[in-house]
């Protein structure tokens, strides 16, 4: 169970990189990890969201982003392919 929900702004307690929890991933061997994603850059340019550890991040108390997925769930951007 992990201990943010998806949509909670959170900050990474070593790096500081702060954003909004998008997703999730827990893994076999005990990981669970947050994909943070950042606010757009000052040109209103998307930033890269990073995959971190869950322990490591902390709570910004800011308002969390709620979506209604209600009659458009899916995928919002494609993955990358690399």
């Amino acid at each position: 169970m992990s201990k943010f929900a998806l949509g909670e702004p959170v900050k990474d307690s070593i790096t500081g990189f702060e954003g909004v929890a998008t997703g999730r991933a827990e893994y076999i061997t005990g990981c669970s990890q947050v994909l943070v994603a950042p606010p757009v850059d000052d040109k209103g340019c998307f930033r890269d969201a990073h995959w971190i550890d869950e322990q490591r991040l902390e709570p910004t108390h800011a308002q969390r982003v709620v979506l209604d997925n209600g009659t458009t769930p899916g995928c919002d951007v494609a993955p990358p392919i690399r």
